[in-house]
């Protein structure tokens, strides 16, 4: 039954997510609090691991609350319900795509959906800036954000440009390493 349940859920999130994994946090959130499958802490946890490694964070997310409720097979079912309706928009926009875009009525929908995504996306950073406890709480966490704010600004006022997210995790991984052992 728990197979059926986490195909079902990631399907509902695949189906209902428009701009990518950040978009699906909220409802991959209450769909984890409503099944009481992780605590609220473990998926901020998650989601930060999710978001720092190779692959989309819908993905990685599905496939670790999967992993966590019915082991492998858990992973696979939740992973695919959560791909499942990507996969198919995609193979029908690929048939469609030129088509459906010529149409009044599909750019009409997008030029709507394109703020809201916005605007979820945005409730979703400041939620979890929010509820990030041990950021308010640990002083190196506050550290380690300033130097990465800092980086981040004067590299784009040397190159006008952003700095590439990799290298911000991985100068983030060093700090964090290095704080580590000099907390030790």
């Amino acid at each position: 039954m728990i197979y059926l349940k986490l195909f079902w859920e990631f399907l509902k999130i695949g189906l209902f997510t428009f701009g990518g994994g950040y978009g699906a946090i909220p409802l991959i959130k209450e769909c984890v609090e409503r099944n009481g499958w992780l605590s609220e802490e473990m998926l901020s946890n998650m989601l930060a691991i999710s978001e720092s490694t190779p692959g989309p964070i819908m993905v990685n997310t599905a496939t670790y609350i999967g992993s966590s409720q019915g082991g492998a097979l858990g992973a696979a079912v939740a992973t695919l319900g959560v791909i499942l309706p990507a996969f198919v928009v995609m193979i029908l926009f690929s048939v469609f795509l030129k088509k459906v875009l010529e149409k009044p009525a599909a750019a009409a929908v997008l030029s709507g959906v394109k703020p809201c995504i916005a605007g979820i996306i945005t409730a979703t950073g400041i939620y979890m800036l929010f509820t990030a406890t041990a950021f308010f709480t640990d002083l190196v966490s506050v550290i380690i954000a300033a130097i990465l704010a800092a980086v981040y600004f004067v590299f784009l006022g040397i190159k006008k440009k952003a700095i590439s997210p990799i290298l911000l995790i991985c100068i983030a991984a060093g700090l964090g390493v290095a704080f580590g052992a000099v907390g030790s």
